[in-house]
Protein backbone atom coordinates (compact mmCIF):
# COMPACT_ATOMS: atom_id res chain seq x y z
CA UNK A 1 0.00 0.00 0.00
CA UNK A 2 2.14 2.98 -1.47
CA UNK A 3 1.13 6.45 -1.87
CA UNK A 4 2.10 7.83 -5.26
CA UNK A 5 -0.15 11.05 -5.45
CA UNK A 6 -3.28 11.86 -7.34
CA UNK A 7 -3.73 13.68 -11.10
CA UNK A 8 -6.11 16.33 -9.14
CA UNK A 9 -2.57 16.83 -6.45
CA UNK A 10 0.98 17.41 -6.93
CA UNK A 11 2.93 16.21 -4.01
CA UNK A 12 6.83 16.34 -3.85
CA UNK A 13 8.94 13.54 -3.94
CA UNK A 14 10.10 14.21 -0.17
CA UNK A 15 6.27 14.56 0.98
CA UNK A 16 5.43 10.88 -0.70
CA UNK A 17 8.66 9.32 0.70
CA UNK A 18 7.09 11.33 3.84
CA UNK A 19 3.63 9.31 3.34
CA UNK A 20 4.80 5.79 2.64
CA UNK A 21 7.55 6.47 5.59
CA UNK A 22 4.43 6.36 8.41
CA UNK A 23 2.61 4.08 6.75
CA UNK A 24 5.38 1.55 6.52
CA UNK A 25 5.85 2.57 10.22
CA UNK A 26 3.10 2.64 11.64
CA UNK A 27 3.18 5.96 12.81
CA UNK A 28 0.62 8.95 12.60
CA UNK A 29 2.00 11.15 10.19
CA UNK A 30 2.37 14.75 11.14
CA UNK A 31 2.39 17.62 8.85
CA UNK A 32 2.82 21.18 9.11
CA UNK A 33 3.42 24.10 7.23
CA UNK A 34 1.92 27.30 5.50
CA UNK A 35 -1.90 28.16 6.12
CA UNK A 36 -2.67 27.35 2.04
CA UNK A 37 -0.32 24.49 1.19
CA UNK A 38 -2.44 21.56 0.97
CA UNK A 39 -1.88 19.79 4.12
CA UNK A 40 -6.03 19.38 4.92
CA UNK A 41 -6.01 18.26 1.28
CA UNK A 42 -2.75 15.59 1.37
CA UNK A 43 -5.52 13.25 4.16
CA UNK A 44 -8.27 13.28 1.35
CA UNK A 45 -5.72 12.40 -1.57
CA UNK A 46 -3.68 10.14 0.01
CA UNK A 47 -7.45 8.43 1.04
CA UNK A 48 -8.56 8.59 -2.66
CA UNK A 49 -4.88 6.66 -3.91
CA UNK A 50 -5.13 4.12 -1.55
CA UNK A 51 -9.10 3.58 -1.89
CA UNK A 52 -9.84 3.90 1.46
CA UNK A 53 -12.25 5.80 3.39
CA UNK A 54 -11.27 8.84 4.97
CA UNK A 55 -12.88 10.11 8.77
CA UNK A 56 -12.34 13.95 9.20
CA UNK A 57 -11.98 14.95 12.93
CA UNK A 58 -11.50 18.96 12.84
CA UNK A 59 -10.32 20.30 15.97
CA UNK A 60 -11.49 23.78 17.55
CA UNK A 61 -9.91 25.96 20.57
CA UNK A 62 -12.77 24.14 22.43
CA UNK A 63 -12.09 20.31 21.77
CA UNK A 64 -11.14 18.00 23.94
CA UNK A 65 -9.14 14.61 23.79
CA UNK A 66 -12.03 12.76 24.76
CA UNK A 67 -14.49 13.79 22.31
CA UNK A 68 -12.50 11.84 19.51
CA UNK A 69 -12.78 8.76 21.57
CA UNK A 70 -16.74 8.80 23.05
CA UNK A 71 -18.90 11.22 24.73
CA UNK A 72 -21.19 9.91 27.70
CA UNK A 73 -24.38 12.37 27.76
CA UNK A 74 -25.52 11.95 31.40
CA UNK A 75 -27.63 14.91 31.22
CA UNK A 76 -29.94 13.11 28.39
CA UNK A 77 -29.91 9.98 30.54
CA UNK A 78 -31.09 11.69 33.69
CA UNK A 79 -34.06 12.92 31.92
CA UNK A 80 -35.17 9.26 30.81
CA UNK A 81 -35.02 8.67 33.85
CA UNK A 82 -37.12 11.20 35.08
CA UNK A 83 -39.32 10.21 32.00
CA UNK A 84 -39.26 6.62 33.33
CA UNK A 85 -37.83 5.55 29.80
CA UNK A 86 -36.42 2.32 29.97
CA UNK A 87 -33.38 3.20 27.99
CA UNK A 88 -32.11 4.31 30.91
CA UNK A 89 -31.14 0.57 31.90
CA UNK A 90 -28.26 0.59 29.38
CA UNK A 91 -25.77 3.18 29.91
CA UNK A 92 -24.45 2.24 25.86
CA UNK A 93 -27.37 4.02 24.40
CA UNK A 94 -25.71 6.95 25.92
CA UNK A 95 -22.26 6.63 24.85
CA UNK A 96 -21.27 8.98 21.53
CA UNK A 97 -18.93 7.45 19.37
CA UNK A 98 -16.22 10.19 18.86
CA UNK A 99 -14.08 10.12 15.37
CA UNK A 100 -11.52 7.54 17.03
CA UNK A 101 -13.39 5.14 18.08
CA UNK A 102 -15.08 5.26 14.30
CA UNK A 103 -11.96 4.63 12.85
CA UNK A 104 -10.88 2.11 15.55
CA UNK A 105 -14.37 -0.12 14.80
CA UNK A 106 -14.09 0.11 10.72
CA UNK A 107 -13.93 -3.34 9.61
CA UNK A 108 -11.72 -2.00 6.59
CA UNK A 109 -8.60 0.42 6.79
CA UNK A 110 -8.86 3.88 6.99
CA UNK A 111 -7.30 7.14 6.78
CA UNK A 112 -7.82 9.61 9.55
CA UNK A 113 -7.51 13.02 9.74
CA UNK A 114 -7.27 15.05 12.68
CA UNK A 115 -6.79 18.75 11.73
CA UNK A 116 -5.09 21.56 12.77
CA UNK A 117 -3.99 19.93 16.34
CA UNK A 118 -2.32 23.19 17.86
CA UNK A 119 -5.50 25.00 17.65
CA UNK A 120 -6.58 23.30 20.67
CA UNK A 121 -5.20 23.11 24.39
CA UNK A 122 -1.37 22.16 25.00
CA UNK A 123 -2.75 19.17 27.30
CA UNK A 124 -4.64 17.83 23.36
CA UNK A 125 -1.76 15.82 21.94
CA UNK A 126 -0.84 14.43 25.45
CA UNK A 127 -4.05 13.30 26.36
CA UNK A 128 -3.90 11.28 22.79
CA UNK A 129 -0.61 10.06 23.60
CA UNK A 130 -1.17 5.74 24.73
CA UNK A 131 -5.00 6.39 22.00
CA UNK A 132 -2.66 6.66 19.17
CA UNK A 133 0.28 4.63 20.08
CA UNK A 134 -1.76 1.44 21.44
CA UNK A 135 -4.67 2.20 19.24
CA UNK A 136 -7.06 1.15 21.71
CA UNK A 137 -8.72 2.70 24.99
CA UNK A 138 -11.26 1.76 27.86
CA UNK A 139 -14.69 3.19 28.03
CA UNK A 140 -15.22 3.51 32.03
CA UNK A 141 -18.90 3.99 31.74
CA UNK A 142 -19.43 0.62 30.43
CA UNK A 143 -15.75 -1.13 31.54
CA UNK A 144 -15.07 -2.20 27.60
CA UNK A 145 -11.94 -1.50 25.92
CA UNK A 146 -12.04 -0.41 22.08
CA UNK A 147 -9.12 -1.86 20.02
CA UNK A 148 -8.45 -1.19 16.51
CA UNK A 149 -9.81 -3.60 14.31
CA UNK A 150 -7.60 -2.37 11.26
CA UNK A 151 -4.66 0.16 12.39
CA UNK A 152 -5.84 3.46 10.76
CA UNK A 153 -3.17 6.06 8.70
CA UNK A 154 -3.13 8.62 10.80
CA UNK A 155 -2.53 12.09 9.01
CA UNK A 156 -2.24 15.24 11.71
CA UNK A 157 -2.38 18.69 10.66
CA UNK A 158 -0.30 21.96 12.48
CA UNK A 159 -0.35 25.13 11.54
CA UNK A 160 2.50 26.25 13.91
CA UNK A 161 0.18 27.78 16.62
CA UNK A 162 1.59 26.55 19.47
CA UNK A 163 4.80 23.72 19.97
CA UNK A 164 3.57 20.41 20.59
CA UNK A 165 5.07 17.89 23.77
CA UNK A 166 8.26 16.18 22.83
CA UNK A 167 6.44 13.02 23.89
CA UNK A 168 3.70 13.58 21.09
CA UNK A 169 6.19 14.40 18.92
CA UNK A 170 8.50 10.88 19.36
CA UNK A 171 5.66 9.12 18.28
CA UNK A 172 4.98 10.76 14.87
CA UNK A 173 7.08 10.80 11.84
CA UNK A 174 7.37 14.70 10.77
CA UNK A 175 6.53 16.01 7.57
CA UNK A 176 7.54 19.96 6.85
CA UNK A 177 5.84 21.18 3.63
CA UNK A 178 7.67 23.73 2.07
CA UNK A 179 5.93 26.64 0.03
CA UNK A 180 6.25 25.40 -3.42
CA UNK A 181 8.46 27.29 -6.00
CA UNK A 182 7.04 28.41 -9.23
CA UNK A 183 7.69 25.65 -11.29
CA UNK A 184 5.81 23.46 -8.97
CA UNK A 185 3.09 26.30 -8.17
CA UNK A 186 2.58 26.47 -11.98
CA UNK A 187 1.61 22.98 -12.16
CA UNK A 188 -0.82 23.16 -9.59
CA UNK A 189 -2.19 25.72 -11.33
CA UNK A 190 -2.12 23.77 -14.33
CA UNK A 191 -3.59 20.70 -12.55
CA UNK A 192 -6.54 23.07 -11.30
CA UNK A 193 -7.25 24.66 -14.41
CA UNK A 194 -5.67 23.68 -17.58
CA UNK A 195 -5.68 24.94 -20.66
CA UNK A 196 -4.78 28.30 -19.19
CA UNK A 197 -2.29 30.76 -21.29
CA UNK A 198 1.09 29.96 -19.99
CA UNK A 199 2.18 34.00 -20.81
CA UNK A 200 -0.41 34.77 -18.23
CA UNK A 201 0.54 31.96 -15.75
CA UNK A 202 3.91 33.08 -16.24
CA UNK A 203 3.49 36.67 -15.20
CA UNK A 204 0.85 36.42 -12.77
CA UNK A 205 3.33 33.98 -10.42
CA UNK A 206 6.34 36.28 -11.06
CA UNK A 207 4.23 39.04 -9.79
CA UNK A 208 2.53 36.83 -7.25
CA UNK A 209 6.47 35.88 -5.64
CA UNK A 210 7.59 39.40 -5.98
CA UNK A 211 4.48 40.14 -3.89
CA UNK A 212 5.42 36.89 -0.95
CA UNK A 213 8.90 38.79 -0.88
CA UNK A 214 7.65 42.25 -0.02
CA UNK A 215 9.77 43.15 3.29
CA UNK A 216 7.20 43.69 6.04
CA UNK A 217 4.08 41.87 4.55
CA UNK A 218 2.33 40.83 7.54
CA UNK A 219 0.14 38.00 5.99
CA UNK A 220 1.63 36.28 3.02
CA UNK A 221 -0.96 35.36 0.78
CA UNK A 222 -0.73 30.92 0.13
CA UNK A 223 -0.83 28.86 -2.78
CA UNK A 224 -5.04 28.29 -2.52
CA UNK A 225 -4.80 32.49 -3.26
CA UNK A 226 -2.86 32.29 -5.75
CA UNK A 227 -5.07 29.98 -7.07
CA UNK A 228 -7.94 32.06 -6.54
CA UNK A 229 -6.21 34.99 -8.36
CA UNK A 230 -5.38 33.44 -11.18
CA UNK A 231 -8.87 32.49 -11.95
CA UNK A 232 -10.30 35.72 -11.32
CA UNK A 233 -7.43 36.96 -13.61
CA UNK A 234 -8.93 34.58 -16.09
CA UNK A 235 -13.03 35.24 -15.49
CA UNK A 236 -12.18 38.83 -15.95
CA UNK A 237 -10.34 38.09 -18.98
CA UNK A 238 -7.23 39.74 -17.61
CA UNK A 239 -3.90 40.21 -20.26
CA UNK A 240 -0.05 39.66 -18.63
CA UNK A 241 0.46 43.94 -19.85
CA UNK A 242 -2.51 44.95 -17.73
CA UNK A 243 -1.77 42.73 -13.91
CA UNK A 244 -0.19 45.95 -13.00
CA UNK A 245 -3.39 47.27 -12.42
CA UNK A 246 -2.82 50.48 -10.59
CA UNK A 247 0.58 52.58 -11.21
CA UNK A 248 -0.69 55.05 -7.22
CA UNK A 249 -0.07 52.31 -5.09
CA UNK A 250 1.21 49.35 -6.71
CA UNK A 251 -1.07 47.10 -6.17
CA UNK A 252 -1.73 44.33 -8.40
CA UNK A 253 -5.48 43.33 -10.09
CA UNK A 254 -7.79 41.95 -7.82
CA UNK A 255 -5.54 42.24 -5.30
CA UNK A 256 -8.46 41.55 -2.71
CA UNK A 257 -7.46 37.93 -3.06
CA UNK A 258 -4.19 38.02 -2.23
CA UNK A 259 -4.02 40.70 0.54
CA UNK A 260 -6.39 39.93 3.47
CA UNK A 261 -5.81 42.80 5.80
CA UNK A 262 -5.69 46.81 5.64
CA UNK A 263 -2.21 46.59 6.90
CA UNK A 264 -0.35 45.20 3.85
CA UNK A 265 -2.44 47.30 1.58
CA UNK A 266 -1.09 50.33 2.86
CA UNK A 267 2.38 48.90 3.02
CA UNK A 268 2.28 48.87 -0.88
CA UNK A 269 0.46 52.37 -0.76
CA UNK A 270 3.52 53.65 1.49
CA UNK A 271 6.13 52.10 -1.16
CA UNK A 272 4.68 53.48 -3.90
CA UNK A 273 4.42 56.72 -2.25
CA UNK A 274 8.26 56.22 -1.64
CA UNK A 275 9.33 55.32 -5.25
CA UNK A 276 7.40 58.58 -6.63
CA UNK A 277 8.99 60.55 -3.57
CA UNK A 278 12.85 59.00 -5.06
CA UNK A 279 11.82 59.27 -8.85
CA UNK A 280 10.64 63.18 -8.00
Amino acid sequence: MRFTGTKSYVAADDLTVAVNAAIALERPLLVKGEPGTGKTELARQVAESLGLRLIEWHVKSTTKAIQGLYEYDAVSRLRDSQLGDERVQDVANYIRRGKLWEAFASQDRVVLLIDEIDKADIEFPNDLLQELDRMEFHVYETNETIRAVRRPIVIITSNNEKELPDAFLRRCFFHYIRFPDMETLAQIVDVHYPGIKANLVRAALTQFYELRETQGLKKKPSTSEALDWIRLLVAEDIEPADLRGDAKNMLPRLHGALLKNEQDVHLFERLAFLARQRGA
